[in-house]
């Protein structure tokens, strides 16, 4: 019996997956409506009277969520910065709009006895922001990235900001008016929190997404629309109130939980692995693990480092790195994964070894292995397979994936100062082609050829750009 056929013997029969797939799914609704139960029980078991009238605490409270609020609106904006993905910039501003109108909430605190809607009227304010922009992230979620001189722009981000002030200001007018204590003013504020959150889980629905984080997005939002719910049926200070002011603060942590895992995996919300990928590559990397202690055992350890390693870089060398491929590549053949390719070559470099001399050309190179460490993925291997001519191979990458990775090698290099001993420091770039297995070739030589060709393309047009068709 060959392998194939024993993983077909210990596959689960269709009806249990489509059980487990049932069960997980009623799981994921009970949690994301469990805040509804809570509500229910306040509205009809409490006294409405039953107050928690507490200003310190309050305060407190409203601190320790801007807080928070700045910590994710700064993560989140790093992620844009490095993905450049539309739904992330929409994140960011949401959370900066809450934060800059929310905290207005717990500085007016003291105000609620002279001036009650000059304190009540910024909490809703600050969810209805952020649901729209919440919202209007949802509509671009997997659309094309935004270029990366879209995402450094600080006029638009200080344009956003003051926005965020003058809606301040007009709460503070209306709060002031005679129409203040009007139930149509907070209703329309609340109400349109409420409607926006919903329709951001009714368009998660319909568009069928079920990506890991935006499953956390899913179910922050629907704990959002049903804070906005309680707040609706509360009066302020009573018990349901401050129900409604909890529910808000899980969904507003449970979404900076999916904002700082992006963060440290692939600072992408559509990219991240889900937990059937993560498996596979624990399997895998376990697999390899388990193949390299076996060799270890059969060599000498330093002698096969020496065979493999670049002695001036310490990136791979081209023998040991064209292996590599060859085993991706059958890797990728049998489980059908998506593999990459990166052909670098560092732009005008003779330049710099007939003006610096080789001494400093040798220190750039060096240099440049360890940004483009920094830049790649964990998992990733770079190697140099000529004299300022490098590859990176991304397992597991799609075309898509591995130009994002490489507009941001790209970038980063671009914009670092490389610095040899007391010389000036040097302005490097770099050009860039992009290849996939399979799309672009299904052999070995016509991967790399491809990779090649888009390299020259890349230097014939101008250099320091990645080309990837």
């Amino acid at each position: 019996m060959d392998m194939s056929t024993n993983l077909a013997a210990h596959e689960p029969p269709i009806s249990l997956r489509l059980v487990t797939q049932a069960y997980t799914s009623l799981l994921l609704i009970a949690f994301a409506l469990m805040p509804a139960q809570f509500i229910l029980y306040l509205y009809f078991q409490q006294d409405p009277t039953l107050k928690f009238e507490n200003h310190l605490f309050h305060e407190f409270a409203i601190a320790v969520a801007t807080l928070e609020g700045l910590f994710v609106t700064y993560v989140t904006w790093r992620c844009y910065r490095s993905s450049g993905e539309p739904l992330l910039r929409w994140l960011t501003l949401g959370f900066l709009g809450f934060v800059l109108i929310y905290s207005l909430h717990g500085a007016f605190t003291g105000m609620a006895h002279h001036n009650i809607w000059l304190f009540l009227l910024y909490g809703p304010a600050s969810r209805l922001a952020m649901s729209v922009l919440l919202f209007v992230g949802l509509l671009s979620y997997n659309q094309p990235s935004d270029e990366v001189e879209k995402r450094s722009n600080a006029q638009a981000w200080l344009t956003w900001i003051g926005l965020f002030l003058a809606v301040d200001i007009a709460v503070a007018l209306i709060a002031y008016s005679p129409y203040a204590g009007h139930p149509a003013v907070r209703m329309s504020m609340e109400g349109g929190a409420l409607v926006f959150s919903t329709l951001n889980v009714a368009v998660m629905l319909l568009r069928r997404i079920h990506s890991p984080l935006m499953i956390v997005f899913g179910i922050s939002v629907a704990w959002f629309a049903l804070s906005s719910l309680a707040f609706l049926l509360a009066g302020p200070w009573n018990h349901l109130w401050w129900l409604a002011h909890a529910i808000f603060a899980g969904g507003f942590f449970l979404l900076s939980y999916g904002v700082v895992q992006a963060f440290r995996t692939t600072r992408s919300f559509s990219t991240i692995y889900s937990q059937e990928e993560m498996t596979a590559r624990l399997a895998a990397a376990m697999a390899d693990t388990q193949r390299a202690l076996q060799q270890v055992q059969l060599s000498n350890q330093r002698l096969e480092r020496l065979a493999a390693t670049d002695p001036l870089t310490g990136a791979g060398n081209r023998r040991h790195f064209i292996e590599h491929i060859g085993a991706e590549i059958a890797r990728a053949k049998r489980s059908g994964a998506p593999l990459s390719l990166l052909s670098l070559d560092l732009d005008h470099f003779k330049d710099i070894n007939d003006s610096r001399g080789h001494s400093v050309g040798d220190e750039v190179l060096r240099e440049f292995v360890r940004k483009c460490l920094e830049a790649i993925r964990p998992y990733d291997s770079v190697a140099r397979v000529g004299g300022e001519e490098f590859m990176v191979l991304m397992p597991g990458a799609t075309l898509d994936t591995a130009c994002t990775v490489a507009e941001r090698l790209r970038s980063a290099i671009e914009g670092s100062a490389f610095q040899v001993g007391s010389h000036p420091s040097i302005g490097v770039t770099i050009s860039v082609g992009v290849s996939e297995f399979g799309r672009d070739g299904d052999t070995l030589d016509a991967f790399l050829s491809v990779a090649d060709q888009r390299l020259y393309r890349a230097k014939h047009e101008g250099r320091n750009r990645v080309i990837v068709a």
